[in-house]
């Protein structure tokens, strides 16, 4: 079974070693092979996303994806800019169903930014759609007729994209709680509208799961207030990324939700990858918590390779390593990357 290994700028590269790592001690029949991308492809090829990577990711049974975000690209012409690398792998490969789940360890109540008794109720998971929205919808800016810069990124939705994802959510919500959230802004745009009346008619073949619509500023205080009454949402592109974010302070550390970029429940060509970005201040320092992108090694397993007891080894490592008192610097701890690696291989053996 062939991973390929994306690292690509900052901390991509730190992290994605230790997760490597994981993976290679349980002695599973994997093969790797790294490929460049973000930042890191566009210095040694003159573009973000060369050929070679998207074959690799074609042909590969499943990716482990680093970070992109390079601040030496940001005056880039946007289609050479490390972030589109990202938008392009998702685009080709049809990854348009991305499962963040967020939870708190136990051990880490007094990381989250709430009150611990609050913290500890948190256990979700962010069903986002990730290949339509404003991040892959026409945008432009031009002078205006009287002189003004205009910027304008087009928000839509095609109700098929809507169904299929909240098809996702719907499955997921059977599998855990039965209760599924979905969060618009129906009461303002247009686009949320559509996306509330189509996860109504997919409802209809769901009885056994119970949903409630929100609104987005609604869920980013509910999140904040009650957390605990969350198991599953489904949100859009946008609203599911900033959500996703703030679930993971609440959860403790943004360096601790991974995520998992899936066709459906197909995890063929699926993608996984830390929710942080590159953090570039940080990057070759050993700062970075590597768990995120070891738990995304998880989903990999559990999803892509049908390896559920190695995927729960590892996430019962994390957490064994987290309760025995290892933290990083993000978690208010002093162990460096490759230390907080040691532990949770530690934990594993």
């Amino acid at each position: 079974m062939l991973i390929a290994l994306l690292p690509g700028d900052g901390i991509g590269p730190e992290v994605v070693a230790e997760a490597r790592r994981v993976l290679e001690a349980l002695d599973l029949d994997l093969s790797f092979e790294e490929a460049l991308v973000g930042g890191a492809a566009y210095h040694a090829t003159g573009h973000p996303l060369p050929p070679e990577t998207l074959a690799l990711a074609k042909r590969a049974d499943a990716i482990l994806f680093g970070a992109v975000g390079d601040p030496t690209c940001d005056t880039l012409e946007r289609p050479l800019r490390p972030e589109q690398a990202l938008l392009a792998l998702r685009k080709e490969l049809g990854l348009f169903a991305n499962l963040r789940p967020a939870t708190l360890f136990p051990g880490l109540e007094d990381a989250s930014t709430l009150r611990p008794e609050i913290a500890a109720e948190i256990d979700m998971v962010i069903v986002r759609e990730l290949t339509g929205d404003v991040y892959f919808g026409e945008k432009a800016r031009h002078i205006t007729s009287d002189g003004r810069r205009e910027g304008y990124d087009r928000m839509s939705y095609a109700e098929d994209e809507v169904r299929r994802i909240a098809i996702v959510a719907f499955e997921m919500a059977k599998r855990r709680e039965r209760i599924l959230c979905s969060v618009d802004k129906a009461n303002v745009l247009e686009t949320s509208q559509l996306w509330r009346d189509v996860v109504n008619e997919v409802a209809a073949d769901y009885p056994e799961v119970t949903l409630t619509h929100m609104y987005v500023d609604n869920a980013a205080m509910q999140l904040v207030r009650n957390p605990g009454q969350f198991d599953v949402i489904l949100t859009g592109n946008l609203f599911g990324d900033i959500l996703s974010d703030q679930a993971s302070m609440c959860a403790g550390s943004i360096g601790m939700l991974p995520s998992a970029s899936l066709r459906a429940w197909s995890g063929e060509n699926g993608m996984y990858e830390p929710i942080h970005g590159s953090a570039p201040d940080i990057a070759g320092q050993g700062k970075a918590n590597p768990c995120a992108t070891i738990l995304s090694a998880a989903m990999l397993l559990r999803h892509s390779l049908d390896q559920e007891a190695a995927a729960q080894r590892i996430e019962a490592a994390v957490s064994a390593a987290l309760v025995a008192g290892a933290r990083t610097l993000d978690l208010g701890g002093t162990l460096s990357t490759r230390a907080m690696g040691d532990a949770v291989l530690a934990a594993l053996n």
